[in-house]
């Protein structure tokens, strides 16, 4: 059976930082266009949540990606 693992990184555009993953709350979805929107629906919600400061100061961002597993 295949199953997906949203990755989450924050990430900043000033140079010298580099993007750290993070473990997101749930991730471990059933199949890709579960942890597709589940990953955009995170990274907007932490967006938001972030002060306008923190966001202005690193030029932060969000990336993210759902890995295909097979478990045996």
């Amino acid at each position: 059976m295949t199953k997906f693992v949203l990755i989450m990184f924050l990430c900043s555009y000033i140079p010298g930082n580099e993007c750290k993953q993070f473990e997101p709350e749930y991730n471990d979805f059933k199949d890709y266009h579960e942890c597709a929107r589940h990953g955009y629906d995170s990274a907007a919600d932490l967006m938001n949540n972030f002060s306008d400061g923190f966001v202005d100061e690193y030029r932060a961002y969000i990336i993210f990606s759902c890995n295909e597993e097979s478990s045996v």
